[in-house]
């Protein structure tokens, strides 16, 4: 067996763990919700982070790579979720870092979807 073969089954395997354990942590989640007769926004949240983790586990497994907008997209709602849970009482220059944390985030976001516009090509010599 060829070493890039082996370190395929070790990716493979480590990105099953993680679909494994983000569908465990979703499950656990959801139960709670149940027998608490409470849904918060904060526990939605983490329920997208969760079904956000599945769906880049799954892309990888099809396609063999991870687009870096799907980190971005799950960093933007950890962000968001931590504001959320944050009390009141805090100081109000850490909201203000987190949303430009969100703001910096969403810009990288759309830098990187900028690239595949064909205005943004460079033009080819014309003669």
């Amino acid at each position: 067996m060829k070493l890039h073969e082996i370190i395929r089954y070790i990716q493979i395997s480590a990105v099953a763990i993680i679909f494994i354990g983000s569908f465990a942590g979703f499950l656990i989640e959801v139960y709670k919700m149940v027998s608490s007769f409470e849904i918060n926004l904060a526990d939605l949240l983490l329920l997208f982070i969760y079904v956000e983790v599945m769906g880049m586990g799954r892309i990888y497994l099809l396609s063999e790579e991870i687009r870096i907008t799907y980190p971005l997209i799950i960093a933007i709602t950890a962000i968001s979720r931590l504001i959320i849970l944050q009390k009141k009482d805090i100081d109000p220059s850490t909201l203000v870092y987190e949303s430009l944390a969100i703001l910096i985030i969403s810009l990288a976001i759309i830098v990187l979807r900028l690239r595949y516009l064909k205005i943004l090509e460079p033009k080819k010599n014309q003669k």
